[in-house]
């Protein structure tokens, strides 16, 4: 190396490349971690060095080379290169590596800007001073490569435009639990900040994008799911294209029904005029939806959501493939198809379905959602009306067009409308959920808007976090977790604005969350058990319990202190009724683990003291948040041993939890033969979870004839999902042939719903 190159310093001043120096850094980075070369990172940086070269060009060197050697056989350096980048950030944010105090770090931030001037309001010098004391700076070096990549990217409050990063994460984590517990009595949000700190900062709490890159700033919209419900007029369909602006501009992924829209052809004011059908609408929504960037964090993202009966659904169906014409194609959302039990019966016994205008039909499309009885006399009636516009296809036939246009695009969803109203907290008929979100978790009540300003429209919002299921050590840690989990969401709940008052009256009456789970697939392997042969079944059924007895148990008791929600007269908890009453018995016969928990006690707990929160559970995919903790996604099996996820800094490679450990335990997604196994597991989780879950189908076309996935298997699948009370299907994933190691199908479309929206 020759030493005569010299480096140019942030000042502009030129002096020689201390080599030693940088030998120092990569020392320290290196401390305490195994199978890491010093000089290895050494010689891949310095071929790269050039005469001149900026100082924030050779961190930039330095960091790359060592998370260019991250490996299954060299997982370290996924801490190695973490930690110089860490180094790297800390000396932009602070020009030094040592952070500063916090109180100083904080005024300094609200004057610039760029924090909540309400922490200065709310917390004493002396507060911030002792919290100071408590904040472990130590813990960003427990970060890997990819976390501190998505840190840098989307969560540390920084100038867009400029590239200047103001912070670092020990502080994002302590003044979001500051802004959280601030209208706590004195006497104890000390306490909660600090434990809450401990929590999301040692990775037990996984917070979703909305969260972690928003409170503290003064932008006050937490929210990562958001439904819409769309009504079949023209000012219902104004307020919806409205309110999709206004939420996806901060940062929430938009989940919009629009079902009720008449088909193409349908009379307007008795004949005078007849209707364009769904797609113009469409087209309107897509463009509400993609003219925001959602600041830099992640582009907007929807989906829309209607019934396999609709007069149009062929044509619906459609729209993301890429033959056809822009004019019948809107390619840039994503579409979740509505079934039932009726539909699905069709189909097994051979039979038709019949498609209609949702106008020409009274009380159909409520009946859809309200009362599977009714729906199916209703049908029948306007089946056998002659006087009513119809067509008839047979239900082979559009169930297939269905999920070969699933197979096709990998993002048709799916979702059971009657699952989503029998196994649910809600009374379907006071309180119906018509629609669920763009990552397909959430299952909320919603009604149409007549305008933007309508209060007696409901748009719903979901609060979204996860346990990390890797760093739970017994069942009973869901206790404290679910207490610091439900308090900090349901203040969020009062911290947060209201862009509409349609959204501010909904959260406030039901005050719904959507606590879900990281890292399953360590857990399954830490357990040493599998997705594919049942030997998970029972952890699952017990680990699921407890989640929902804890979080349910941390709803009453926070009832006790503040009240109910205003609409637990709407819940079937009013009535008695639990997940464990309600969900599929089916689930049984795939698994026969026992109740663990006093449920009969909790039972009189609830009917006596209400609940804080309408909801609790939900499990999204957490694509991006799984990566600050390190954790396997969701309830996902990974792909590979290590995963190669684009993002717009580029490629980063993650590799699972405690791979040497647990190599032989990992059931990686691709050595999966079925779909079976999982589904079993989705629908055992269902039994708890009183939302909805983002649960995936995967197939290999080369493990069938021809190397083609016949309609057969694809509809058994779904037939599975049903029989098993899973009340929504997420991605349709094929394997392509690209390595493993090289590719993740997945999109940034993580939070919390991802790139749109739901990124936990």
């Amino acid at each position: 190396m020759n030493q005569q190159l010299t480096v140019t310093k942030r000042d502009g001043r030129k002096e020689s490349i201390d080599l030693d120096k940088i030998h120092r850094v990569i020392t320290w980075a290196a401390e305490g971690l195994d199978n890491v070369s010093v000089s290895q990172v050494e010689l891949r940086a310095h071929i790269q060095f050039y005469d001149g070269i900026t100082t924030s060009d050779i961190h930039e060197t330095i960091i790359k080379s060592a998370a260019d050697l991250i490996s299954e056989e060299t997982p370290d350096y996924q801490y190695l290169a973490a930690r110089l980048a860490v180094f790297h950030l800390r000396k932009k944010a602070y020009g030094q590596y040592e952070p500063p105090k916090l109180y100083d770090h904080a005024a300094r931030l609200v004057d610039l800007g760029k924090y909540d001037q309400n922490i200065l309001q709310d917390y004493t010098k002396s507060e911030l001073d002792e919290l100071n004391t408590y904040i472990d700076h130590k813990r960003d070096l427990n970060f890997s490569y990819a976390a501190v990549k998505q840190l840098e990217g989307k969560y540390f409050v920084q100038n867009r435009v400029s590239g200047e990063i103001y912070e670092s994460a020990q502080f994002l984590y302590i003044l979001v639990a500051a802004c959280l517990f601030a209208k706590y009595p004195q006497s104890t949000r000390l306490s909660y900040i600090k434990r809450f700190y401990d929590a999301t900062s040692t990775f037990k709490i996984s917070l979703p994008t909305p969260i972690m890159s928003g409170v503290r700033t003064p932008t006050r919209q937490f929210s990562s799911c958001v439904l819409i419900e769309c009504g079949d007029s023209l000012d219902s369909i104004n307020a919806t294209a409205s309110s999709i602006v206004r939420y996806v501009s901060q940062r929430a992924g938009i989940g919009v029904n629009a079902g009720r829209i008449r088909a193409l052809g349908s009379e307007i004011r008795r004949g005078e005029a007849f209707h364009t059908g769904c797609i113009p609408f469409y087209k309107y929504f897509q463009t509400a939806v993609k003219c925001c960037s959602q600041g830099g964090v992640r582009g907007g993202a929807a989906t829309v959501f209607y019934p396999l009966w609709h007069g149009e659904s062929q044509a619906l169906m459609v729209l993301k493939n890429n033959r056809g014409v822009e004019e019948n194609r809107v390619r840039h959302m994503d579409y979740g198809v509505q079934l039932n039990r009726l539909m699905y019966q069709r189909l097994v016994e051979g039979g038709n379905i019949t498609l209609f205008s949702p106008s020409d039909v009274p009380n159909l499309y409520d009946a859809f959602f309200e009362d599977q009885d009714e729906f199916e006399r209703l049908y029948t009636q306007y089946e056998n009306d002659s006087s009513i516009k119809k067509e008839t296809v047979k239900a082979i036939e559009l169930f297939s067009i269905l999920m070969q246009e699933r197979a096709s695009t990998g993002r048709i969803y799916i979702q059971n409308v009657d699952h989503c109203n029998t196994h649910s907290p809600f009374d379907p008929k006071v309180a119906p959920v018509r629609q669920s979100n763009l990552c397909l978790e959430i299952a909320l009540p919603t009604k149409p808007l007549t305008n933007v300003e309508d209060e007696s429209g409901e748009i719903a919002l979901c609060t979204l976090s996860a346990f990390n299921l890797g760093a739970i050590q017994s069942l009973d840690d869901f206790e404290e977790l679910s207490d610091l989990v439900v308090r900090a969401l349901d203040a969020l709940l009062d911290y947060q604005n209201y862009p509409l008052p349609a959204a501010k009256r909904s959260t406030m009456n039901r005050r719904t969350l959507g606590v879900g789970v990281i890292n399953y697939a360590y857990y399954l392997a830490k357990n040493g058990v599998k997705y594919s042969d049942g030997s998970a079944s029972g952890l699952t059924h017990r680990t699921f319990e407890a989640m929902q007895y804890y979080l349910l148990k941390a709803s009453v008791e926070l009832a006790k202190e503040q009240g109910k929600c205003p609409a637990f007269g709407e819940t079937n908890y009013a009535k008695g009724l639990l997940p464990i009453d309600t969900y599929k018995k089916d689930v049984d016969s795939v698994c026969d683990e026992p109740l663990h928990y006093d449920w009969d006690t909790l039972r009189e707990e609830i009917m006596l003291h209400g609940l804080r929160n309408s909801t609790l559970t939900a499990l999204m995919p957490s694509e991006t948040s799984s990566q600050i903790s390190n954790a396997t996604n969701g309830i996902e099996p990974p792909r590979g041993y290590v995963s190669i996820k684009a993002s717009k800094d580029g490629i980063l490679k993650q590799v699972v939890p405690e791979y040497t450990k647990y190599k032989e335990n990992y059931e990686l997604l691709w050595d999966i033969g079925s779909n079976d196994g999982y589904l079993h597991l989705v629908g055992i989780m269902q039994k708890f979870v009183d939302q909805a879950i983002s649960a995936n189908t995967n197939y290999d076309p080369t493990r069938f004839d021809k190397g083609k996935v016949p309609m057969k298997k694809l509809l058994q699948d779904l037939l599975t999902a049903y029989k098993y009370g899973v009340k929504t299907l997420y991605y349709h994933n094929t394997r392509d042939g690209a390595s493993d190691d090289q590719k993740d199908a997945i999109q940034e479309q993580d939070d919390d719903c991802a790139g749109g929206g739901c990124k936990i």
